[in-house]
């Protein structure tokens, strides 16, 4: 079955560009084929080869060149404790570009083995003036990307933007402090604004405000337009951040939207809650005269497989297709060629996409997404040594292993892993774990040698500062999380994906108090109106939070179809979290992180 939403507004095709620059894999041309998906997301802050970021690394001459090298060399490598031996064979006296550097490189020591405070003394001991150009470049992005990991997104980017045209990578530059101030809510964004008077401090803020505040495309159009005329000469201004500039000027907007949904097998309750989310955006978006399309809601579940839903979308006139929502289906219609209508598909998959005719684009709630981000997260904060907790079987399997890649790719390592198969399991599998059973047998050990009852108390390896909690559902964690304490670890950070929280209040999620996890933005309050729309439509259901979002998204993507144009500059907020595309075209998300208190869950 197909349904239709008409709207009254007139209609033209989609920008036929567009599918071009996608395939291209977001290259500068279209002519080139897409890249493979590759494996896992691209890196989104690394802390290691710092000076390799200053353009050139001209250093001043010294009698410790051959110190500072090995220092560097063990650096980059994440070996501490050896650039710390190399640095210690300095003897005074000492001249000021040789105590910045060697500071600086301490400080790079004391940032991989955790000691963050130690990293804070040793930045800010460094003079600003007197000392090498090249010294205080390295010393500022280095202090810039401690800044990034710890969370401290709003100086993060106010240091980036005073390293603008100082001799490192402004491209490179620009997109990270661009994600800085996306990090930011748009409360957070007026108020450093209202506190500042440097003006080009206040365009920056000005421009990420008006993106995150922008009502309607063509608001956010007219405001990119005031904006560069305000400020022709920002760094900003040349070509906006963000993949903003492929919204700058009108677009031709779609004629008709086809949702590919299964509304009639099992995943009827899911699909339904794509769609609600997708129309509460459509709707509300007609309400202000923003969306001037027609959606056909196309049933996949008639039709023998996705390639049919898809045939049957195009010869009806869509020129965009949304959808399929499983990976079956969406790994079919990956491989249907030629797709002469762009596809944005409702999951992710590991297969390679054929990307020919047109782009295939993947949105999703992929977990991965959300275990990548626990481990920068907790790295930031100064954690190395880890304790990951998770089921056993492939899924647990794969989180463990993306967890495992980014952690190590930021300089952390894994102590252990626990993995469970029930629930009668958890208490066993954590003891272990922590080393428990060892320190019992020393204690039977030593009450047999003395012959004597003697008071003990168990105590746990203490080379683990940080718990990765990878639980697939909230009873779960509600259950692993009290062991820790139980276990002599309750000291310990609790990083968690979203799984562990059900999306709603829970009196019961006390017994997760002061874990901290990442959450989608709409979990969180974000876009309260449109959650309010779809409960007062009758079909929301708290149960399918997560997939309102989902197709909140859809839309939004569709209306900034255009802005994916930026490639790896591409950068969107959504209901999901920060949307960013990858070269296999696939949407990455980052979640925000938040804690909960008691049994109540909290933004930071």
């Amino acid at each position: 079955m197909t349904t239709l939403i008409t709207s009254k507004y007139t209609t033209a095709r989609l920008w036929p560009a567009l599918a071009l620059v996608l395939l291209a894999g977001c290259a500068a041309t279209p002519s080139p084929p897409a890249p493979e998906p590759e494996p896992a997301a691209e890196p989104a802050v690394e802390v290691d080869a710092e000076s390799a970021r200053v353009l050139p690394p001209l250093m001043p001459d010294s009698r410790w060149d051959a110190a500072f090298s090995a220092a560097e060399a063990a650096l980059a490598g994440s070996d501490w404790m050896r650039a710390e031996q190399a640095l210690a064979a300095l003897e005074p006296p000492l001249n000021l570009d040789e105590h910045a550097r060697r500071d600086y490189l301490l400080a790079r020591a004391a940032f991989l083995r955790g000691d963050n405070d130690r990293v804070e003394t040793l930045l800010q001991g460094i003079p600003d003036e007197g000392v090498a150009k090249a010294l205080l470049l390295q010393r500022g992005d280095f202090a810039r990307r401690v800044a990034t990991l710890a969370g401290r997104s709003l100086e993060s980017a106010r240091i980036g933007t005073r390293q603008l045209g100082q001799g490192l990578d402004d491209t490179l530059l620009q997109r990270e402090i661009w994600h800085d101030l996306n990090r930011l809510r748009d409360t957070e964004l007026a108020a450093a604004l209202a506190q500042t008077d440097a003006q080009d401090w206040r365009a920056w803020l000005q421009l990420a405000l008006l993106d995150a505040t922008a009502g309607s495309l063509e608001e956010l159009q007219t405001g990119l337009r005031q904006w560069r005329r305000e400020h022709p000469g920002h760094a900003a201004a040349a070509t906006l951040p963000g993949g903003l500039e492929f919204l700058y000027e009108a677009l031709q907007p779609l004629q008709k939207v086809a949702l590919l949904l299964p509304l009639s097998g099992p995943l009827e309750p899911a699909a339904r809650a794509v769609r609600d989310g997708y129309l509460a955006q459509y709707y509300a978006a007609r309400a202000r005269g923003d969306a001037s399309h027609e959606v056909a809601i196309v049933d996949t579940d008639e039709f023998p497989s996705a390639i049919a839903a898809y045939q049957h979308a195009v010869a009806t006139g869509a020129d965009l297709v949304i959808g399929p929502l499983s990976k079956e289906r969406l790994a079919e219609l990956g491989q249907y060629s030629p797709r002469p209508v762009p596809v944005l598909a409702l999951n992710r998959i590991d297969e390679a996409i054929k990307q020919d005719v047109s782009a295939l684009v993947q949105l999703s709630l992929a977990p991965e997404d959300d275990t990548a981000r626990i481990a920068e997260l907790a790295f930031g904060q100064g954690a190395r040594r880890a304790l990951v907790l998770r089921p056993a079987g492939a899924r647990g399997a794969r989180l463990e292993e993306v967890l495992r890649q980014r952690w190590q790719a930021l300089g952390g390592s894994i102590a252990t892993t626990a993995s469970y198969s029930s629930p009668e399991a958890y208490s066993d599998q954590i003891k272990n774990a922590l080393n428990l059973g060892a320190s019992e047998q020393r204690a039977r050990d030593m009450r047999s040698m003395l012959a004597t009852n003697i008071e003990f108390t168990a105590r746990r390896r203490q080379d683990i500062d940080v718990v990765f909690l990878l639980a697939g559902t909230p009873a779960e964690a509600r259950s692993l999380k009290p062991l820790l304490p139980f276990h002599y670890a309750g000291t310990l950070p609790v990083y968690a994906t979203s799984s562990i929280y059900g999306g709603l209040p829970d009196p019961r999620d006390r017994d997760l108090s002061g874990a901290r996890l990442v959450e989608l933005p709409w979990l969180l309050g974000s876009n309260p109106s449109l959650r309010v729309a779809i409960a007062a439509g009758g079909t929301g259901s708290d149960d399918f939070a997560r997939l309102n979002a989902l197709g909140a998204d859809a839309w939004l993507l569709q209306a900034r179809f255009a802005q994916l144009q930026g490639g790896a500059d591409t950068l969107i907020r959504g209901s999901t979290g920060l949307l960013r595309l990858d070269p296999g075209l696939r949407i990455l998300r980052e979640p925000e992180l938040a804690t909960f208190d008691g049994s109540e869950l909290t933004r930071p």
